[in-house]
């Protein structure tokens, strides 16, 4: 897959940690470290370029300082190199700080988003929410506040391989279903015990489900 200049959902601890490297380190690497490809790339390339004409700068003095004592080396002003390279050093930091409150802006997006769909999973379902919901499931069939679907492959190997991939997606969504294995066999039942009934959660959780090989 090729980078992409899009921007990509990031934690805040990851946005906080590339802010810090762009502004306290080097301009750009933080902003590459978070996928922003084009900005970062800009930045380290600015960043470098003002650096190098700073360490020209010294050369230079270090030229000039020692020929003054050996008498070989005329004077003659050399600060244009250090203007130049401090110039376009800040133009990288600015740059970077730019992309830095950009990161952590849409780090603060993506928890608040979060949490609000973590709210949401707690919430019962109202009647005609689950209605609704299980058309979109139509294998999966409801006993008063549980949903619960029977999954048939050709072996046990095979019903094992299908459990450990649901229990990976349950992991993720931090939201567990009762799983009953006999043989080639397995059954899966969804309730939010939290919410004393059905909620988003588990609708979402059994659409991912359906989404399995």
């Amino acid at each position: 897959m090729k980078p992409s200049s899009a921007p990509r959902k990031l934690s805040r601890v990851k946005a906080r940690n590339a802010a810090l490297l762009n502004q306290l380190a080097t301009p750009g690497l933080g902003s590459l470290m978070a996928r922003r490809w084009i900005a970062g790339s800009g930045q380290l390339f600015l960043s470098l370029s003002g650096f190098g004409l700073i360490m020209a700068w010294f050369g230079e003095e270090m030229v000039q300082f020692y020929g003054q004592i050996n008498g070989s080396v005329p004077v003659h002003p050399i600060g244009k190199y250090l203007a130049a390279g401090a110039m376009v050093f800040s133009v990288a930091w600015l740059w970077a700080l730019v992309t830095s409150f950009s990161l952590l802006r849409e780090a603060s997006q993506v928890s608040l988003e979060s949490l609000e769909r973590f709210a949401a999973g707690q919430v019962k379902s109202t009647e005609a929410q689950i209605v609704l919901a299980l058309l979109t499931l139509p294998e999966w069939k409801r006993t008063g506040d549980v949903i619960a679907r029977t999954f048939a492959f050709k072996d046990f190997p095979a019903a094992m391989e299908f459990t450990n991939a649901v229990a990976s997606l349950a992991e993720q969504a931090q939201h567990h279903p009762d799983i009953d294995v006999r043989w080639n066999k397995v059954t899966l039942a969804l309730t939010t015990h939290s919410a004393g009934g059905l909620t988003e959660k588990d609708f979402e959780l059994a659409r991912q489900i359906e989404k399995l090989p």
